[in-house]
């Protein structure tokens, strides 16, 4: 049966591969957005569009759906990690999702499903191993993502399905990472980030879009899940890699204390990197479309 599926930040890398493919299996998509404009010039096709102001507007837009997809927040990349910037990252996780909680709350007709974007920085700056079982780490990302986390786990208290989908770097010719580090590699200068041994948690954006459709598609599933792809890399192998399929060398490393310099204390997410576990995606049977590096970047630059 066709479903009635909100899905906010929706005008986003994943956003637009999601909300297209749950249009074109005829759910009716409501896209919840600042601008609605810009809302319909990428997604043209959605049921309903709503502008959203999460500062002062209430999140009664939940009321009579059956699932909240929940994907708003500010890129945390996008600029070096001042006082400010920091805190709109976590502002901007945190209330918005306390509001549509709120709305939840009070929803006459509730959803089943509440599924939000998470992230692997929960794990914290460490090359360690790591699945949903190991305890949270330490550094700002860590801090953003167990308050993001903890808010989104009171909707569970008014009998509804929580999943958070904690993602690792999602590789996208497009947009996101690999469209910031292929460049260099174009111009015969790329190479490894920092050490090159700091582990690379990659997930394929089709494989993305695919784990959130398992999640809403598998009502025991509940809980984190970390959205990797189940082969563990590090940042030389993925560099290698990258020029391999680019027909590019890998030759020009930049070292830590250049990208500390650049970035200040946001380095640290380039400079580390966990051993990351899709643990709990894998006992529960999904299957990765793209469990391979080299595939997985051949399939973006064909």
């Amino acid at each position: 049966m066709n479903k009635k599926i909100v899905i906010t930040g929706a005008t986003g890398l994943i956003g637009r591969r999601l909300a297209d493919r749950l249009i074109k299996e005829k759910n009716e998509v409501t896209i919840v957005s600042r601008s609605i404009e810009k809302a319909r010039s990428i997604i043209p096709s959605a049921y309903e569009y709503v502008k959203w102001d999460y500062k002062k507007d209430p999140a009664d837009f939940v009321d009579g759906k059956d699932i909240i997809i929940h994907l708003m927040g500010e890129n945390i990349m996008a600029k070096r990690w001042t006082e400010t910037h920091k805190k709109n990252v976590f502002e901007s996780r945190i209330k918005p999702t306390q509001v549509i909680i709120s709305g939840i709350e009070s929803a006459k007709s509730k959803p089943s499903l509440f599924i939000h974007s998470s992230a692997i920085g929960f794990y914290g700056n460490t090359n360690e191993k790591v699945d949903e079982d190991s305890k949270r780490g330490e550094g700002f990302l860590a801090d953003v993502v167990s308050a993001w986390e903890g808010e989104a786990t009171r909707v569970e208290k008014f009998g509804v399905r929580k999943v958070s989908v904690r993602l690792g770097i999602v590789l996208d010719k497009k947009d996101g990472a690999l469209k910031k580090m292929a460049p260099p590699f174009k111009l015969f200068i790329g190479g490894p980030l920092g050490s090159g041994k700091q582990w690379f948690p990659w997930v394929h954006i089709d494989d993305v879009v695919e784990i959130f459709k398992f999640a809403i598609d598998n009502a025991e599933l509940k809980g984190e899940v970390n959205a990797v792809a189940p082969e563990s890399i590090n940042m030389k192998n993925f560099a290698e890699t990258l020029g391999k399929v680019m027909r590019r060398p890998s030759l020009f490393r930049v070292p830590e204390f250049v990208l500390k310099i650049i970035l200040g204390e946001s380095a640290d997410a380039l400079i580390y990197g966990a051993k990351v576990l899709p643990k709990r995606l894998i006992g529960y049977g999904y299957e990765f479309r793209y469990k391979n590096i080299e595939a997985a970047l051949k399939s973006l630059f064909k």
